[in-house]
């Protein structure tokens, strides 16, 4: 099974949204999902299921990706612990699942469930957009176990656009 953990891509505080959930992806962030989704598709890495957050801009990088999978949009992942995560997750039925949320919860969640962690500066502060590739063994979400992932990728969008 493969999971791929991505932190939305960099919103826009100037946008005149007045709810934190409603803030949209600023025009850095529109080409970091775009970026993100060129490299999820050359990669390989494509995923059967989607869980994303409610929130406008995770919605936003999910459009910039432009993958074709079954998504799901869950008010529990809008600012979620690891464990509401690991919830979510173990509800999802697609061997390949993309899950789209927020900081900190993301980065927290990406590091409990991998054995080791990438070699990677970034990982630990997971920027805007970062990505996490990990396989587990099993046939069912359902028994997913933190700490037993292994880090296949890890990439942030500024290799990706700079």
């Amino acid at each position: 099974m493969r999971l791929i953990l991505m932190r939305h891509a960099k919103s826009d505080w100037s946008s005149g949204a007045t709810r934190d959930h409603d803030r949209p992806l600023n025009a850095r962030g529109t080409r970091s999902a775009k970026a993100m989704g060129d490299w999820l598709r050359a990669k390989g890495y494509l995923p059967y299921q989607v869980l994303c957050s409610t929130a406008q801009r995770t919605r936003d990088t999910l459009t910039g990706l432009q993958l074709d999978a079954r998504t799901e949009f869950l008010p529990a992942l809008y600012h979620a612990e690891p464990w509401d995560m690991l919830d979510a997750l173990r509800a999802a039925t697609g061997q390949t699942v993309l899950m789209i949320g927020h900081n900190p919860g993301i980065a927290e969640f990406a590091q409990e469930s991998l054995g080791s962690p990438p070699d990677h500066p970034r990982f630990y502060d997971y920027p805007t957009c970062a990505t996490l590739v990990a396989d587990f063994d099993g046939d069912s979400w359902a028994d997913m176990q933190p700490g037993t992932g292994r880090a296949v990728d890890f990439i942030v969008p500024r290799a990706l656009t700079d």
